[in-house]
C-alpha cells in the first residue's frame, strides 16, 4: 500500500512539472536595440533620455507615475496623497511591504519607508548633504532647472509610511514634476553602506531601486543585462531577464531585428519604419511624440547674443528640405517649444519664413554684412529626434554658407556633448527635448528659465527676468487658462527673441517583432517592458 501511494504520489508531481514546463518555457529573454550608452545609473545627475531608459525605467520607480492612456498622475510608491487648502503641503502614504533590490553588493534589512523618500530629495536639495556633491560637476540638473530647491521648504518623515513635502509657494506642476526619472526614489540603507565604505561613485555604476528589473552587468558601447526583480512590489515582467544591445547606428538596428538579433528596436529610421510596415515578421509601434527637435542658439556668445543675427539664421534654414531628407517628411514642422496637441500652444506665432535675402538684410543690419564664422555641434549617431545628424547639419551649413556665414560641423560622442552644452561650450547645437507628463512646463522651465542656465539644460542659456516671471506664474496656480496666457506670453518672446531654429515634432516609433506582444512606443520616449512577452 505504501508503495502504490508513493507511485500515485510520484505520477501525480511528474504530471505536475511536465503541465508546469510550457508555462517556464513560455518566459523568454527580451533583447532591446537601443541607440547609445547611458550616462550611467545615477539618474538624478543626468538629463539624457537614453539614461533614464537605462535607469529610471527599469531599474527604479517614482513616488508617482504618468498614466499615457488616462493622461494624468498615478499612484506608483505611493498609494495616494494628500494636499492642503492653501496648496504648500503634499502629505504621500507609502505603498507597504515594498521591498528594494537584493544583489550581491546589498541585501536590504527593510522595505522601503519615508527615510528613504526624506534622503532622496535632501541628497538633490540640501548642499549639506553628505551626498550632495556626489553628483560633482554635473550637480542635480532637472532638480535645478525645475527650481526644486527654492519652491521645496522641508521633506518631513510623519511615520515610516508617510511623508510630508511642504512648498514655499503653490506649484500646480509639482506632483507631475515628480513623475520624471530624476525623481526615483533610492534606498537610503544603501546609501548608508556605501557612505560608510566611502564607495559612493558605486551608486551610479550599482544601482539599488524597487523597480521590475536589477542591473546584473554592463559593458559600455555594447551591452546591459538585467535580470527580473523576484521581489518586486507589482506585477511580475513577462519576460525573464532583459537586454539592451547598445546599437548606435539605425540602420545596423533595422538588420538585427530583421535577423531576430533583438525583439525591439528604438528610433528606427523614416526608412526603416516604411520598410518595417511590408514585412510580415515585424511590427511597428508609433505615435506622436511629445518632443521637439531644434537648434539651440547659445545666446552668451557674439554674435548670437544678437537677436537680429538669431532671426537671420532662422531665415536662411530651408527647414522643407530638412524635414524631407533627414525625417521622410514623417514629421510635422515646429513653431513654438512643444508640439500643438499641447494645452497652452500658440497658434498665433508663425514660423520665420524661408528668405536668404531677407536673412542678408537682417545680417547687415546687425553689422555683419559679410557674415561671420561659427560652429554648429552635433552628436554622431540618430535617434527618434534627429535620425541623420550628420545630413542635417550639413544642410544647415550649407544653407548659412549662402548669407555668408562659415560654419564648422563638429561631430562629438553624445556623452562629451551633453557635457559640454551643459557647460556652454557650443554656438550652435542639434537637440531635442522629450517631456515627461504633457504640462507645458515641463518645456518651458528646463529649458528656458534661469535657473534652467545655471544648471546647463538651458542649451540657449538665455535668462530673461520677464520670461522667467511668466514661466514661474504659470506654475503658481492650477488655473489652466491663467497659466495659458502666462504659457502664450512666454511663446511669443521666445518666438521674437529667436532662441532657437525649431526644427519638427517628430513622430515616436519603435519596431518588434511580430513575436512580441505588450509593447507600445511612449510619446515621452519613456521605456514600459512590464507587460511585454516574447512568444
Amino acid at each position: 500500500m505504501r508503495l502504490n501511494r508513493f507511485k500515485v504520489r510520484s505520477t501525480a508531481a511528474l504530471a505536475a512539472v511536465l503541465m508546469a514546463a510550457p508555462m517556464l518555457a513560455m518566459s523568454k529573454p527580451l533583447t532591446v536595440c537601443t541607440e547609445s550608452s547611458p550616462d550611467g545609473f545615477d539618474v538624478v545627475q543626468f538629463n539624457s533620455l537614453v539614461t533614464t531608459n537605462a535607469s529610471a525605467d527599469v531599474v527604479f520607480n517614482t513616488l508617482v507615475s504618468y498614466d499615457e492612456a488616462a493622461k494624468k498622475v498615478a499612484p506608483s510608491l505611493a498609494q495616494k496623497w494628500d494636499v492642503s487648502s492653501d496648496g504648500l503641503t503634499y502629505t504621500f502614504h507609502l505603498r507597504p511591504n515594498v521591498q528594494f533590490q537584493t544583489t550581491d553588493y546589498f541585501k536590504p534589512t527593510r522595505p522601503l519607508n519615508a527615510d528613504d523618500v526624506v534622503f532622496t530629495f535632501e541628497r538633490m536639495l540640501s548642499d549639506s548633504n553628505p551626498w550632495h556633491k556626489v553628483a560633482g560637476a554635473s550637480g542635480f540638473p532637472h532638480a535645478q532647472s525645475m527650481g526644486l530647491v527654492k519652491l521645496i521648504k522641508a521633506v518631513t518623515k510623519v511615520d515610516d509610511q508617510t511623508v510630508k513635502f511642504e512648498l514655499n509657494e503653490p506649484n500646480a506642476t509639482f506632483v507631475p514634476i515628480l513623475t520624471m526619472g530624476f525623481a526615483s526614489i533610492y534606498s537610503a540603507e544603501y546609501a548608508g553602506q556605501l557612505l560608510k565604505a566611502d564607495k559612493q561613485l558605486d551608486i551610479n555604476s550599482k544601482p539599488i531601486g524597487t523597480g521590475p528589473f536589477v542591473l546584473k552587468s554592463y559593458t559600455k558601447d555594447a551591452v546591459i543585462r538585467y535580470d527580473v526583480n523576484p521581489s518586486y512590489w507589482g506585477p511580475k515582467p513577462k519576460v525573464d531577464r532583459l537586454i539592451y544591445a547598445i546599437t548606435p547606428d539605425a540602420s545596423v538596428r533595422a538588420q538585427k531585428i530583421k535577423a531576430g538579433e533583438c525583439q525591439i528596436a528604438l528610433s528606427p529610421k523614416p526608412q526603416d519604419v516604411l520598410d518595417a510596415k511590408k514585412d510580415k515578421a515585424l511590427k511597428v509601434s508609433e505615435t506622436p511624440a511629445f518632443m521637439t527637435a531644434f537648434v539651440a542658439l547659445n545666446t552668451q556668445k557674439k554674435p548670437l547674443d544678437n537677436p537680429k543675427v538669431r532671426q537671420a539664421l532662422n531665415m536662411a534654414f530651408d527647414r522643407t528640405t530638412y524635414m524631407k531628407t533627414v525625417f521622410d517628411n514623417t514629421a510635422s514642422p515646429a513653431v513654438n517649444p512643444y508640439p500643438p496637441n499641447t494645452w497652452s500652444y500658440d497658434k498665433s506665432v508663425q514660423a520665420y519664413p524661408y528668405s536668404a535675402d531677407r536673412a542678408k538684410k537682417l545680417l547687415a543690419d546687425a553689422g555683419l554684412p559679410n557674415g561671420f564664422e561659427t560652429t554648429i555641434w552635433v552628436r554622431p549617431n540618430g535617434s527618434v529626434l534627429n535620425p541623420n545628424p550628420k545630413a542635417g547639419a550639413e544642410l544647415l551649413q550649407a544653407d548659412l554658407a549662402k548669407i555668408g556665414v562659415k560654419a564648422q560641423v563638429k561631430v562629438i560622442e553624445w556623452g562629451e556633448l551633453i557635457k559640454e552644452a551643459k557647460q556652454g561650450q557650443h554656438d550652435m547645437l542639434f537637440m531635442g527635448w522629450a517631456g515627461d507628463n504633457g504640462d507645458p512646463d515641463n518645456f518651458l522651465s528646463p529649458l528656458f528659465s534661469c535657473n534652467a542656465v545655471k544648471s546647463g539644460i538651458n542649451f540657449a542659456r538665455f535668462c530673461d527676468a520677464q520670461l522667467d516671471k511668466l514661466i514661474a506664474d504659470g506654475k503658481a496656480t492650477p488655473d489652466v487658462a491663467k497659466r495659458t496666457k502666462s504659457y502664450i506670453d512666454a511663446q511669443k518672446i521666445i518666438h521674437d527673441q529667436a532662441l532657437w531654429i525649431p526644427l519638427v515634432y517628430p513622430t515616436a516609433a519603435a519596431l518588434t517583432r511580430a513575436n512580441v506582444s505588450g509593447y507600445s512606443v511612449s510619446p515621452f520616449g519613456r521605456q514600459n517592458f512590464g507587460a511585454v512577452a516574447v512568444q
